[in-house]
């Protein structure tokens, strides 16, 4: 069975840096989009009908991580026998921190007296789910409940909520490689949209447009 997950690769040229792949597939995955149009409410009428931008997407989702079955294996993986689950959690965790050499660098510019720092570059986050959806994406939301743990507190079941959001060609260099993975995502959609079967005005009850 194929598994989802998130890919990092390096921004400047997609190379694959680290891949996290999910224990389980998730049950659900909640997607929800956000019309980017120019006009409000109360705009001229010519502008109720234009886009200023790609609509922008989130995902949110829960993902299972379960050791039970290493656990129970006499010749399982040693790490998680050591410290269950821990590393699968950290893995995800560490989607949303800077490291420690980062942090030791920007301390250092600190000391040295270097009065603007830029933010710390981290990898570019892919949201994978099949070859058809892969998407550039950056970690909005995240928490972990711990369900169940061994005798040394280690956590062996436990469920992380993830909401992502999509970046696309607002958020990142049109011509640059986290650009062009945001475009064929967004061409497979079209793709798919022209494979629909199109509807009729019979079918609406109606023989025309007034």
């Amino acid at each position: 069975m194929l598994k989802a997950g998130i890919v990092l690769v390096d921004p400047a040229n997609a190379a694959v840096l680290r891949v996290i792949a999910l224990q389980y597939n998730p049950e659900t995955l909640t997607r929800s989009l956000q019309v980017q149009g120019v006009g409000a409410d109360s705009g001229p009428h010519v502008d109720q009908l234009r886009l200023k931008g790609v609509a922008i997407e989130t995902f949110k989702f829960d993902a299972e991580i379960d050791a039970a079955d290493v656990l129970s294996d006499p010749g399982g993986n040693p790490t998680t026998v050591s410290n269950g689950i821990a590393p699968q959690l950290a893995s995800l965790e560490m989607l949303i921190y800077p490291t420690t050499q980062q942090l030791a660098a920007a301390d250092a510019n600190a000391r040295n007296g270097v009065l603007e720092i830029a933010p710390m570059d981290a990898p570019l986050a892919l949201f994978v789910w099949s070859s058809n959806r892969i998407v550039p994406v950056r970690v909005t939301e995240f928490s972990i409940t711990e369900e169940m743990f061994d005798s040394a507190l280690n956590p062996i079941r436990a469920k992380v909520s993830l909401g992502l959001r999509v970046l696309s060609i607002d958020d990142l260099p049109y011509a640059s490689s986290g650009g062009s993975i945001y475009l064929a995502y967004q061409q497979q959609k079209e793709r798919l949209a022209q494979k629909a079967v199109g509807g009729s005005l019979a079918k609406l009850g109606i023989t025309g447009i007034p």
